[in-house]
């Protein structure tokens, strides 16, 4: 069975496997205070430009999601985001508690979802959401909007342009809102032509995180923040939620080794230019997309022959399934993904 169900299937690159295996033995401090979180740390605010940032290594993504978002917000308070948003969809109560209708964030903090026909949100629509919030008389009784979050890229695999980000950006602003950018797959987005660089985000962004995990990296989030009210006490609040990772020399090594030689940059640039290939083996076969991603992930819609078809060598997964019994589904492609393993695929669709 070929698998382009996810990206995160694998372990991890082999430049980061061997720098673990030649410094194994090394005895460090802990808690992320080691020579290669520091050296990390370096690396990344030189690629931001932003010398005045603090950066910190989480294990995972909705442990960061969780993380900044109590960092940032008071009680009363609620994060807005698309409602196909990872906080919204897939995080399990860590950032929805299950209360209710589903809609508070474990630490009490409401997500206030925005309609999205590409997993996207825009300016003018936040701008709406708090601008009736705060002619609403009974405003005291309402959530207070206080964050946005958007994930770059999108769950459905879209990207926002450098324009959009930017008019995010000028809202927030403008209204005093946090910009939170999750980016679990940003080195795909980092990939696509006309998007933020990390320079961008981090002049745009209050905070962001770069995924590692996803990105050839074992495990591993690095948060960068750069509004000076969220770094306060951050260090306090990771070992509150649980994220103060003991052997942190394991974190900073691979972003150490992730932004050396900018592999983190390759890694995306072949994610996308894999799946670049199959989107066009769908589109020369007249299949269409349930969105336009030009990242790693594709989700073509199929006829229940064509899934069948392709069931029986390949593993995906179904997104939605439709009424004539053919579905939307996701294939996606990692920084192990074998050209061979496309080539096979795009041959067996071709074959439709």
């Amino acid at each position: 069975m070929i698998r382009f169900e996810s990206d995160y299937l694998e372990g991890a690159v082999p430049e980061i496997m061997s720098r673990l295996i030649e410094t194994n033995y090394e005895q460090t401090a802990g808690y992320g205070t080691d020579p290669y979180c520091r050296a990390a740390r370096e690396k990344i605010k030189l690629e931001c430009n932003a010398f005045d940032a603090d950066i910190h290594f989480l294990v995972g993504g909705t442990q960061a999601n969780l993380t900044v978002i109590a960092a940032a917000l008071r009680p009363h308070q609620g994060v807005m985001a698309a409602e196909t948003a990872h906080i919204e969809a897939h995080e399990t109560g860590a950032i929805m508690e299950p209360h209710g209708r589903g809609e508070l964030e474990a630490t009490g903090h409401k997500v206030i979802t925005l309609p999205t026909t590409d997993g996207k949100i825009n300016a003018a629509d936040v701008k709406n959401y708090v601008l009736r919030h705060r002619a609403d008389e009974s405003f005291e009784h309402i959530v207070q909007p206080a964050m946005v979050y958007i994930s770059q890229p999108t769950e459905t695999g879209t990207v926002y342009s450098l324009p959009e980000l930017e008019e995010l950006s000028s809202v927030c602003r403008e209204l005093g809102l946090i910009l939170f950018a999750d980016g679990a797959r940003l080195s795909c987005a980092l990939a696509c032509e006309g998007t933020p660089t990390l320079s961008d985000l981090a002049r745009l962004c209050d905070v962001f995180y770069i995924g590692g995990t996803k990105h050839g990296a074992l495990f591993g989030e690095a948060v960068v923040i750069k509004n000076d009210a969220i770094k306060k006490d951050f260090r306090y609040i990771i070992k509150q939620h649980g994220g103060m990772f003991a052997k942190g020399r394991l974190l900073g090594l691979q972003f150490d080794t992730l932004f050396t030689d900018g592999l983190y940059y390759k890694i995306g640039r072949r994610e996308v230019a894999q799946t670049a290939k199959l989107r066009a083996a769908f589109e020369a076969k007249g299949i269409e997309f349930a969105y336009p991603s030009p990242t790693n992930q594709l989700f073509p819609i199929l006829s229940k022959p064509q899934l069948d078809a392709l069931r029986e060598k390949y593993s995906f997964s179904v997104q939605s399934v439709l009424p004539d019994g053919g579905a939307v589904v996701r294939f996606c492609t990692s920084w192990a993904s074998k050209e061979s393993d496309v080539d096979a695929l795009i041959a067996d669709i071709k074959n439709f």
